[in-house]
């Protein structure tokens, strides 16, 4: 590999490490997410022109932050020329100031004051979800726009616009660059941490495309909250969201076969699971205890991974006591798709005939309609009860309901499994 190219893949690097700070230091002196990514990039640029000939420099997030400012200086000034109106030039020049400060480098704790605010802005609710999750990817992820239209499947175009329109938007709206008050501060972390989830989910079950998971996603997504849960150390749900994503994450490389098949949990080999994630879980499961009084639905979620991950195998599954967890996290969340899962708990500690009554229940439910996991757990149930021509039915529809190309193909090869002779 050759210098050039060596030091081009160091640059990448670098921006992984240090993009988010510098956005987020920028948008706090500009007051506009959109110039401070346009600053940055500048600074990128920068770099890329000049350390391949210079050489990294010693501190490079510095490096770029000087340059970026720099930038941010020389544009402002050409501007406050142009337009030459007062109010204008008068809040403009006061940028430049602030750019212009000799102590360039932010103090630690400001740097990630910055970058929590940042996470907050891009997780806006004035922003629809699609809107949050790309723009969170592209500004706190370090992601380029390509990435994540891969990674959603989604057309590059699209992706682009959806960027653009969240920054236009949040500069519209006036949306301030603050951790919100405390009075909103519960429901406004809810949003964020549902985005970070919503990443993580997409690589652990692919909603649709040709893979059943995309490790690399659920990497951005555990970046993200490892960077909350270092922000915010005393928030119990940012605990519990992580070492359900800690625990999660550590099944990843179980849950595909050769080829890439899907693995299913009573299939997988343990010896597979990553036991450094399955130990940071834990130690992240039990600080979101140790903070909770009643505990939140991330960490109840995480409480019932801890249970399948304490678990030597399948059939040692404390199966009783994730029924328990499922029983207060359906109350807390009135989900019918806990209630599903709560269903598939109740069937292996007591029974399948006692799981297909809940899962019956649901059948009517609007929001499970079109949900393919219902008929599918439904299939499964009906096997081990014997009722195999019904069972059979319930994987083509769930089949028929799946976007995802490998597990589709799972749930037709069972729905063969259940006609062929025994």
């Amino acid at each position: 590999m050759s210098d050039a190219a060596t030091t081009h893949r160091a640059i990448d690097a670098v921006w992984r490490i240090e993009s988010t700070r510098l956005i987020a230091g920028l948008t706090r002196i500009v007051r506009d997410v959109a110039v401070a990514e346009d600053l940055a990039q500048d600074a990128l640029v920068a770099a890329l022109e000049q350390w391949p000939e210079s050489g990294i420099p010693e501190n490079p997030g510095a490096w770029l932050m000087v340059t970026a400012k720099r930038r941010g200086i020389d544009a402002l000034r050409r501007r406050a020329t142009l337009e030459r109106k007062q109010e204008m030039i008068g809040r403009e020049l006061e940028l430049i100031q602030q750019l212009d400060q000799p102590d360039l480098v932010a103090q630690v704790d400001e740097v990630e004051d910055d970058v929590l605010r940042l996470i907050f802005m891009t997780c806006h609710p004035v922003l629809s979800q699609d809107a949050r999750v790309a723009l969170t990817l592209r500004l706190v992820g370090g992601l380029s726009t390509p990435e994540i239209a891969r990674a959603f499947l989604a057309p590059e175009a699209t992706v682009a616009q959806r960027i653009v329109r969240a920054k236009r938007t949040l500069t519209q709206a006036h949306v301030p660059f603050e951790v919100p008050g405390s009075d909103v501060l519960a429901e406004r972390l809810s949003a964020v941490l549902e985005v970070v989830y919503l990443v993580f989910n997409e690589g652990y079950a692919a909603t649709a495309g040709e893979h059943w998971t995309r490790p690399a996603l659920c990497d951005d997504a555990l970046r993200l909250g490892r960077i909350l849960a270092g922000l915010l150390p005393r928030e119990p749900e940012v605990h519990g969201l992580l070492a359900l994503m800690e625990l999660q994450a550590s099944r990843l490389r179980a849950r595909v076969g050769p080829g890439g098949a899907p693995v299913l949990l009573a299939d997988q080999d343990r010896a597979r699971w990553d036991r450094l994630l399955v130990q940071r879980g834990l130690a992240a499961l039990r600080r979101a205890e140790a903070l909770s009084g009643a505990l939140g639905p991330y960490t109840l979620q995480a409480a019932i991974a801890g249970c399948h991950a304490r678990a030597r195998t399948f059939e040692e599954t404390d199966w009783p006591r994730i029924v328990a967890l499922y029983d207060g996290l359906a109350a807390l969340t009135g989900s019918p798709v806990v209630e599903l899962n709560r269903a598939v708990a109740v069937t292996m500690a007591f029974g399948p005939q006692a799981g297909l009554e809940l899962v019956d229940t649901l059948a009517e439910d609007p929001a499970l309609r079109d949900y393919h996991l219902l008929p599918s757990v439904r299939g499964d149930l009906l096997v081990r009860l014997g009722r195999s021509a019904e069972a059979r039915d319930e994987f083509v529809r769930a089949a028929d309901l799946c976007a995802n190309d490998r597990e589709r193909e799972l749930l037709l090869s069972r729905a063969v499994a259940t006609t062929e002779p025994r």
